[in-house]
């Protein structure tokens, strides 16, 4: 069983190891997840991965760094039951099937995969970001720059609760999960030195994300990944209906929540059950009454923006704030323009300059005035061959009269003019030693439209809520225990300080007696 300990998504190991999840990246929007395999005695059949870029066992795949390049395998090398031989008849029939078995299981104890002659992948290691990607959808799924936003705004640190409803495909599960954990839940005893054990001082908060899904196949599914995946003591995913049942445990405990996400068709419906009051009986308030709620609502169409706003008015949700999610991505590539390129895969096979596009004419001009002069020798030819059958006698020849018929007509110098085939043969040929990757302009441009689905955020505060035993307590500790401690002391002067200002009066009293002398 996968653990937070050894959970690929938390602390992946340096090399690719049995039983644990793999990404295999075939280009950059195709990545497909595998849990790796390694045979045994009870499975001696090798795992193979089929995909469009070729075969990879996984025997191929076991026991390389994170990242490493894998080479595509030709499969039909190392299947040991093609060509086996029929059972004999009559005698020797036992002992010729045992000596095939045998030869079999020394074939699969040591397989031997014939690498392909192209095809490769990269093994990369399992994280949100690949997950959100590569996972199956079960339903619309948020993808990376919505819950990153999500995560930032909601203010998500490691070590706090967060309520996730909808939780559907399992893509926001995992990044939630990842931005909680603060390392692995230990045991409320401490084994001292001498073998007995004593309770901790202080216990370290863990992070939690208390997820809840209404559909049961959904939930069912969503709970075998976490398991498999080491995320399942860092995940509590509920089974329940929370437009009626709340978001509170069954057993009376309270999420203590300070982080919410509404993925749901109507969270306005869900909204009674997120107030600092319980909504139901025998049910406490889901969130933490310590700190400020934040909550995040994430719908797709406008209509359901308006009637959440509203409610979050009426409930007492206070700074809210709507964003539009219109995520593109930069596309950089190196632009090959050029007729050198010409047959070449991934090239704008065109003039690059004016200079090309004169000499491309060129000898299209060329290629024509040969086509042309060919046609006026023929002509000639054709003329001179009927002419000799008519006056020529003896069998003279009319070469003499119609010259070698090599010349076009026009007196000009015979020009040479490369074929399609030649000039596409000898560009292959330059290819094999040209560096295509410092050659041509480097662009980049965005997306022209959306790779994502419409996404409407609403964020909200709730602040904590302050009773007069709050504000009393709070007086108390700034203000009200100094003032009381001074108010119940006497005031005492120390002797110094009342000499010093006996001797200042004085002075004050005797100059006023001067000072009324004088007038």
């Amino acid at each position: 069983m996968t653990t937070p300990n050894n959970s690929p998504f938390l602390y992946p190991a340096p090399t690719t190891v049995d039983q644990s999840l793999g990404i295999i990246s075939l280009k950059r929007d195709l990545q497909v997840p595998i849990l790796l395999r390694a045979s045994n005695p009870s499975n001696p059949t090798d795992e193979i991965t089929n995909t469009r870029f070729g075969s990879f066992p996984h025997s191929t795949l076991l026991n390389r760094p994170w990242g490493s390049q894998v080479i595509a395998s030709k499969v039909e090398t190392s299947d040991s039951k093609r060509g086996r031989k029929r059972k004999r008849e009559g005698k020797g029939g036992e002992e010729a099937e045992k000596s095939v078995e045998r030869a079999e299981e020394s074939v699969i104890e040591t397989p031997a995969f014939e690498a392909a002659t192209s095809g490769f992948a990269h093994i990369l290691p399992p994280t949100p970001e690949l997950w959100t990607v590569s996972l199956p959808h079960r339903t619309q799924v948020v993808y990376t720059p919505d819950y990153s936003f999500i995560l930032q705004r909601l203010r998500v640190r490691a070590g706090e609760t967060i309520i996730e409803a909808g939780a559907g495909s399992g893509s926001f599960t995992h990044a939630a999960a990842r931005a909680v954990f603060n390392g692995i839940p230990h045991d409320s005893t401490q084994l001292l030195e001498n073998g007995s054990s004593k309770p901790r001082k202080k216990q370290k908060k863990s992070g939690k994300v208390c997820s809840f899904e209404y559909h049961q196949d959904r939930h069912a599914q969503l709970q075998k990944e976490l398991t498999e995946h080491g995320l399942s003591s860092i995940v509590k995913i509920t089974h329940r209906d929370v437009y009626e049942e709340g978001f509170s445990f069954e057993n009376g405990e309270s999420p203590n929540a300070s982080a919410i996400l509404l993925d749901l068709p109507a969270p306005w419906t869900a909204l009674k059950h997120l107030s600092r009051t319980p909504s139901l009986p025998n049910r406490p308030s889901p969130l933490n009454p310590k700190t400020t709620a934040r909550i995040c609502t994430f719908s797709p169409c406008i209509e359901q923006v308006e009637k959440t706003i509203t409610a979050m008015r009426s409930q007492g949700w206070t700074e809210i704030t709507m964003y539009e999610m219109q995520h593109k991505r930069l596309d950089v590539r190196r632009e090959l323009t050029s007729l050198n390129y010409e047959g070449l895969r991934g090239v704008n096979a065109s003039a690059a300059s004016v200079e090309e596009a004169v000499c491309r004419l060129r000898e299209l001009t060329a290629k024509f005035s040969e086509f042309h002069a060919d046609a006026k020798v023929r002509k000639q030819v054709n003329s001179l061959e009927k002419y000799n059958k008519v006056h020529t006698k003896g069998g003279k020849g009319g070469t003499e009269q119609g010259g070698d018929g090599t010349a076009n007509g026009t007196g000009d110098k015979e020009v040479v003019v490369e074929s399609k085939r030649s000039r596409l043969e000898r560009i292959k040929k330059e290819d094999s030693e040209r560096k295509v990757w410092r050659e041509g302009k480097l662009v980049h441009r965005s997306e022209m439209e959306l790779k994502t689905h419409t996404s409407f955020l609403v964020f909200a505060i709730l602040p904590r809520e302050w009773s007069g035993v709050d504000e009393e307590r709070c007086g108390k500790k700034k203000w009200g225990g100094e003032k009381a401690a001074n108010e119940d002391q006497p005031a005492t002067i120390p002797a110094a300080k009342s000499r010093t200002r006996e001797k200042d009066e004085k002075d004050s009293v005797e100059g006023a007696d001067v000072s009324m002398a004088d007038s």
